[in-house]
């Protein structure tokens, strides 16, 4: 059976453990996911993460990140353009973004996936993938 949006899946995935004060979770591997899962680990909303081979296309091994008392530094994790309904920013739009959002938001853009910062920063748009605070 095939997976509608994946990417809400690996989001979904990542919340449901961190509220169940999981320490790892596993998603099925792609490069979007890769990318994606990179950004988390340079904010620091994730610990580690590591790529475990198998027969298809590999496993991602998501470690969490927990602060005191239990508590998942991930606040709240949300797919904003989903397949139905894509969302896309325009270079003025991300950069009015860096200000009004919480968090971060994760663009696909023709330079490769990267934050709202980095996207204002190179003052380009893209689709909005998801935002994470």
């Amino acid at each position: 059976m095939s997976m509608t949006d994946p990417i809400a899946d690996l989001l979904t995935r990542i919340r449901n453990g961190s509220k169940a004060k999981k320490n790892a979770v596993d998603v099925p591997a792609s490069n979007l996911k890769r990318e994606i899962v990179r950004i988390l680990q340079e904010h620091k909303f994730i610990k580690d993460v590591v790529e475990l081979p198998d027969n298809k296309q590999g496993i991602l091994r998501i470690y969490l990140r927990y602060v005191k008392d239990d508590r998942p530094v991930l606040k709240g994790i949300q797919r904003i353009s989903k397949p139905g309904l894509r969302r896309y920013f325009d270079a003025d739009e991300v950069r009015k973004s860096q200000f009004n959002s919480r968090g971060i938001l994760v663009l696909s853009t023709s330079s490769g996936v990267m934050t709202n910062f980095e996207a204002a920063k190179k003052g380009i748009g893209g689709e909005v993938v998801m935002r994470c605070w």
